[in-house]
């Protein structure tokens, strides 16, 4: 039987404070790091579904190999733009016999190619600028999650202020609604009140999946 490997289960929050999975408690948080939290949680899992919910319809995942290949030359020439990243190119052409899957994209690489290969009309301000709310197209709710996520990767202190926290998470579920459907918008109802003070295994995982997705972001960015 394969050996698990030991995950380190210190998580750094506030102050250089680590909390071990021996005495990890939520309850110890204050409220603009829980604010990090739940944000930290939508935003690595909720929203990049909904958004991988609308990129499937428009590149339906038992054509997406093929898709790809058709505009082999096209993406190819925004690798050599630098605008595909070799992590990414790796995931639009992995080595036979695996085939690209819209799994593996994060929010990035599916706005790319949103734009890239689909008429997909950008926002008023394009996909680097928060959109208005009078903005509602799936374009703008990408550009949206895409905006907080950005703003997430660059937070140093692992703190969100309750009134930004609310905004945003208005705004991200707005969009998340309209491009998942009902069902996901209910998860983020639900992740937004439901108490955070479990010393489980498993929200520990999910705090830890989050701030190594929310490294990996910032990383791609430097």
């Amino acid at each position: 039987m394969q050996n698990i490997p030991t995950v380190d289960t210190s998580i750094k929050f506030c102050h250089g404070q680590e909390r071990n999975k021996g005495n990890f408690t939520m309850a110890s948080l204050s409220v603009e790091e829980e604010n990090y939290v739940r944000m930290s949680l939508i935003l690595t899992g909720i929203s990049p579904r909904a958004a991988r919910t609308f990129f499937d319809s428009e590149f339906a995942p038992a054509c997406l190999d093929a898709t790809i290949k058709k505009e082999y030359n096209k993406l190819l020439d925004l690798k050599k733009k630098h605008r595909i990243n070799q992590s990414q190119w790796n995931l639009l052409c992995p080595r036979f016999p695996d085939v690209p899957d819209s799994k593996t994209f994060d929010v990035t690489l599916m706005i790319l190619l949103l734009r890239n290969l689909t008429p997909m009309n950008p926002p008023q301000c394009g996909f680097d600028h928060l959109p208005s709310e009078m903005e509602t197209t799936p374009a703008a709710d990408l550009a949206r999650i895409k905006h907080y996520r950005n703003h997430l990767a660059h937070l140093d202190d692992g703190k969100l202020d309750t009134g930004f926290f609310n905004t945003a998470w208005n705004d991200i579920t707005c969009g998340v609604d309209r491009l998942g459907g009902q069902q996901m918008k209910q998860e983020c109802d639900h992740l937004k009140i439901k108490p955070l003070d479990q010393t489980n295994q498993e929200i520990m995982m999910d705090i830890k999946h989050s701030n190594n997705e929310i490294r990996q972001l910032k990383e791609s960015f430097e």
